[in-house]
């Protein structure tokens, strides 16, 4: 199903770990309890609860189920949020660019076209 495979696929890319041990209950909470978790990490909770997962859930009328709540706190427990992502991008390096980096060189370009002038000079200083 397009949907399951929609949700899961930002945890195999940021929380690896996390996703292998959880399965299929990872898959079904969605986003909703790891983006509550790190709402209260960037507040500044560097160790947020089920309950401040429950108070954030609430806080935007989303339903909350304890369990889920509580499994994802018990993974990340003892970790912090930024071993956690640079344990997925370190992942990430094994599977190559590929189409990816056509995307991010066509940014920039277009950037350039807008204001050309100021992209140009640059490039022109590094060349001589």
């Amino acid at each position: 199903h397009f949907g399951s495979r929609l949700s899961r696929a930002p945890f195999a890319f940021v929380l690896p770990s996390l996703c292998a041990r959880v399965g299929r209950q990872l898959a079904a909470m969605s986003m909703k309890y790891p983006a509550a978790y790190l709402m209260a990490v960037l507040a500044g909770n560097e160790s947020p609860s089920a309950g401040d997962i429950q108070k954030i859930l609430e806080s935007v009328e989303a339903e909350y189920d304890a369990d889920i709540a509580e499994k994802l706190v018990s993974e990340l427990s003892g970790k912090t949020i930024h071993e956690v992502v640079k344990a997925g991008k370190d992942k990430l390096k094994n599977f190559g660019g590929g189409g990816g980096g056509g995307g991010v060189g066509a940014a920039p370009a277009a950037g350039g076209g807008g204001g050309g002038g100021g992209g140009a000079a640059p490039a022109k200083k590094e060349e001589k």
